[in-house]
């Protein structure tokens, strides 16, 4: 059996009228993810299983999924992690904020379980463990718009032992890229790939071990090419994910 590969999804308000009346979620409320992660998992060998967020499911969701990849979105709330937002970041849903950490929570305790985070996720996995962010990079960089609106531009992986290696780079691969905010201080996690301005653009372990397949990167992999460093994150996900069943 191919492997399983729970993807997080989104929440948002819907203008449709609720479909039945007394459902017990918020009456404007419709799920929703793009295409590109499920397709690129699929094409990796996996099988993408959209996940509900609700944070009473993520115990069951860790029990039965092979692996995981977190999904971008809008900027995580702070202030539970002891920063108050920025006037000008664009607050996540809190449900899926809420289902996300109790997601990270379980797989903290399932050292074969492989997570792969994509820009929102990987700011939540840096969150999770105990990192910053740059709230507002227009305030920090002269040239923010390299990573914005589909920019494309180039890395560095910096480290030798990681999932995400030095050669997957060499082919001039597209990064694409779409982010105000980045990790400033990934926490417990370790910093193996950064951009030419010095933006944080990949982050491994909880803590360091370059056996697991704990990764995440702040560019959008399922929007890039064919090669190691966009569909070879997923065929690798997959393949941890198929070896620690």
């Amino acid at each position: 059996m191919k492997p399983l590969i729970g993807i997080t999804i989104d929440r948002a308000a819907s203008a449709a009228p609720p479909d039945p009346p007394d459902s017990p979620d918020s009456q404007d409320v419709r799920y929703q993810v793009g295409p590109f992660v499920g397709r690129s998992l699929a094409k990796a060998g996996g099988v993408p299983v959209l996940m509900t967020p609700d944070p009473g499911l993520a115990g069951d969701y860790a029990d039965a999924c092979h692996g995981f990849v977190f999904t971008g979105g809008l900027d995580p709330d702070t202030t539970g992690f002891g920063e108050p937002m920025h006037r000008k970041a664009r607050k996540m849903d809190p449900v899926r904020q809420a289902f996300e950490l109790a997601l990270l929570d379980e797989l903290a305790g399932r050292p074969d379980t492989p997570v792969l985070g994509i820009c929102l996720g990987m700011q939540m996995m840096a969150l999770h463990a105990g990192g910053k962010l740059n709230q507002y990079m227009p305030e920090t960089h002269d040239h923010p718009e390299a990573h914005q609106k589909g920019a494309d531009h180039r890395i560095e992986v910096t480290v030798q032992d990681s999932v995400l290696r030095p050669g997957d780079v060499g082919d001039g691969e597209a990064i694409y890229s779409s982010h105000q905010q980045a990790v400033s201080d990934p926490g417990k996690m370790r910093v193996v790939a950064v951009a030419q301005d010095g933006t944080v653009e990949a982050i491994d372990g909880v803590p360091v071990d370059a056996a697991r397949f704990y990764l995440g990167v702040q560019w959008h992999p399922e929007r890039g090419g064919g090669g190691p460093l966009n569909l070879g994150l997923f065929r690798g996900l997959v393949e941890a994910a198929r070896a620690s069943r």
